[in-house]
């Protein structure tokens, strides 16, 4: 199973349009335009394809831990408590 295989299963298990996986990039600070993003939810015999890198998928996967949890909490200083 290739990235683009798991990102395609990903956006239709969560039911996610372009610019909802756009704003869960953002979150993580990772900028990727719509064109960009259907090249790769396309087929791979298509001539505009484009393989989903790892990097693509990682911030996804964090900015959709994001997006369905909220952020982290901050953790407290144990040598300077307040």
């Amino acid at each position: 199973m290739t990235n683009n295989d798991i990102f395609k299963k990903l956006r239709v298990a969560h039911k996610l349009r372009d610019d909802d996986i756009v704003k869960i990039l953002e979150l993580v600070d990772f900028r990727i335009s719509k064109s960009e993003l259907n090249a790769m939810f396309r087929n791979e015999d298509h001539p505009k394809y484009m393989e989903c890198g790892d990097q693509v998928l990682r911030n996804f996967l964090n900015g959709l831990i994001i997006h369905l949890r909220g952020p982290m909490p901050k953790k407290k200083d144990v040598n300077n408590p307040k």
